[in-house]
């Protein structure tokens, strides 16, 4: 039998969350927080979206959710008391302001005053998803 001794074993919660802001403009127009955006923002329930059209900026501020036009977060990822990513559904405003949503674009976010700028003029790194696709078993013996 191998000696271990002095090994860990990866259990994949191991891997430390970034420290610095990342906001995901996810495919069909998901907007995906890590917790550090998410911290940066003050914590919200709820944010606003704005766009400056000159600029390409998305800024992001955190709203109380009783605000009409306010975008709820969904907590995913972690804990359910210590979620790591954060989503918000923003389609309407992506398609709105024809941001592209072909591909999924990681950008960092840079935090002002408590609102978070996303500047699209960044190239940002494409995601891929981890799941891969399900092959049908019907009709296979």
């Amino acid at each position: 039998m191998a000696d271990l001794s002095g090994f860990e074993t990866f259990t994949k919660r191991m891997v430390p969350l970034g420290k610095s802001p990342y906001v995901t403009i996810q495919k069909r127009g998901l907007l995906s927080f890590n917790k550090a955006a998410h911290a940066a923002l003050g914590e919200p329930e709820a944010v606003e979206l704005l766009f400056n059209r000159a600029e390409r900026i998305i800024a992001v501020r955190g709203v109380g959710d009783d605000v009409p036009h306010a975008y709820k977060f969904r907590h995913l990822g972690g804990h359910k008391e210590d979620p790591s990513t954060f989503i918000v559904g923003a389609t309407a405003f992506t398609n709105h302001y024809d941001i592209p949503t072909d591909v999924s674009i990681r950008r960092p976010a840079t935090e002002q005053d408590g609102v978070l700028l996303i500047d699209l003029k960044d190239e940002g790194v494409v995601v891929t998803g981890n799941r891969k696709p399900r092959r049908s078993t019907l009709g296979e013996d």
